[in-house]
């Protein structure tokens, strides 16, 4: 008997419909105040991250795609969660109503049951969407072997502010906009349009603002099943390649901090002087920060050294550091070369950056003068 192949979109729609079958399980669970409140939110990220990050790990990944780069594997799995989206947003849109609207702002405290066919059928949508984004971004942080614990709220935060891309203009400035066609742009934008969501006002606050942002799909006449399953393509696809610029990033930093560890000969100086580049200019950018913290991390994992000293400096003195700098023996190439990689790490080097570099490279030089005289 020969077998006949299932379509892939068959195998797609039916893993769908069963994980939606599944949310709608959850949602029965919810009160009508905790959908109009964002309580829904908190019991998602529990509900979609608990078990999740105990699977999704990077030996489950690199069992499973063997020898593929990160890169490739990462641009795979985004193109996967928007096409799961817009199959999804397809199931979603025929159930549709403009009642859902003026449903949503009558919502009381009453009981699970009495939420609304109408709301529910939006919040299938929204949390399949919200889930399957904020697990596509942990997949990808795992992927390039950025560490999140999402039992620390900085990390939960920043899962979630990147998973959603929900601060304020990030599509934009990153150019992600063009990987959408120019005919969706419009829509996409309005999609995006909401503010800086503050992490202060606490997870509930992220619900409410997500299910306003879904609305869109719904709060524009005239286009009904085609706008959700677009809204839901394009904008997993432009969370997920935001998700892939910024932990793709991270993993930029935590490998050089890495690299920089790995072969100094002078770790308790590295650490002094790439402090001190990085406060040169007087302001610390997020790469220079992350840096910093893993040297810092990897130099007490490897060289088993904690410098409390430097720990406690709030502003640190240059004289201090070339007094170091010219108390250490052996070759200081090294050290220079760290700098300078210290100073790129954000961009190009600056003017103050490069000052501070000179003056390392001087005092290195002058040094081996001495001692080359001495010798």
């Amino acid at each position: 008997m020969v077998k006949v192949p299932i379509d892939d979109e068959d195998v797609h729609s039916a893993a769908i419909e069963e994980e939606r079958a599944n949310i709608q399980e959850f949602i029965k669970e919810l009160s009508p105040d905790d959908i109009k409140s964002g309580g829904w939110f908190p019991k998602l990220c529990a509900r979609a991250l608990g078990s999740y990050t105990e699977k999704a790990t990077w030996e489950y990944f690199a069992e499973k795609y063997k020898g593929v780069p990160a890169d490739a594997i990462v641009d795979q799995r985004i193109k996967m969660a928007s096409r799961y989206a817009a199959i999804e947003g397809g199931l979603s849109a025929g159930a549709y109503s403009a009642a859902i609207i003026a449903t949503l702002g009558t919502l009381g405290g009453a009981s699970p049951a009495t939420v609304p066919a109408s709301v529910a059928t939006l919040m299938v949508d929204v949390v399949f969407l919200t889930q399957l984004q904020l697990r596509l971004a942990y997949d990808i942080a795992v992927l390039y072997r950025v560490p999140l614990d999402v039992e620390d709220p900085d990390d939960l935060w920043k899962l979630i502010r990147v998973a959603l891309t929900i601060k304020g203009g990030e599509v934009g400035r990153e150019g992600l906009a063009k990987l959408v066609p120019p005919l969706v742009r419009p829509v996409i934008k309005r999609f995006y349009s909401r503010g800086v969501l503050n992490a202060a006002k606490g997870l509930p606050f992220v619900g409410k603002f997500l299910l306003q942002r879904n609305v869109i799909k719904i709060g524009i006449p005239l286009v009904g099943v085609p706008l959700a399953v677009v809204v839901n393509r394009y904008s997993t696809l432009l969370a997920g390649r935001h998700a892939q610029k910024v932990f793709r990033n991270d993993a930029r930093v935590v490998e050089l901090a890495d690299r920089l560890t790995t072969r100094s000969q002078h770790p308790q100086l590295m650490l002094w002087v790439a402090w001190l580049v990085i406060v040169a200019d007087h302001k610390i950018s997020d790469d220079e920060a992350q840096l910093i913290r893993h040297l810092m991390k990897f130099v007490r994992e490897r060289h088993e050294f904690f410098d409390q000293q430097l720990a406690h400096t709030i502003e640190i003195d240059p004289s201090e550091v070339w007094q170091r700098l010219n108390d250490a023996e052996g070759d200081l190439g090294a050290i220079l070369d760290m700098a300078r990689l210290v100073a790129l790490v954000d961009g190009e080097i600056n003017a103050l950056e490069q000052a501070t570099i000179t003056e390392i490279q001087d005092r290195i030089e002058r040094k081996a003068d001495v001692e080359a005289d001495l010798a």
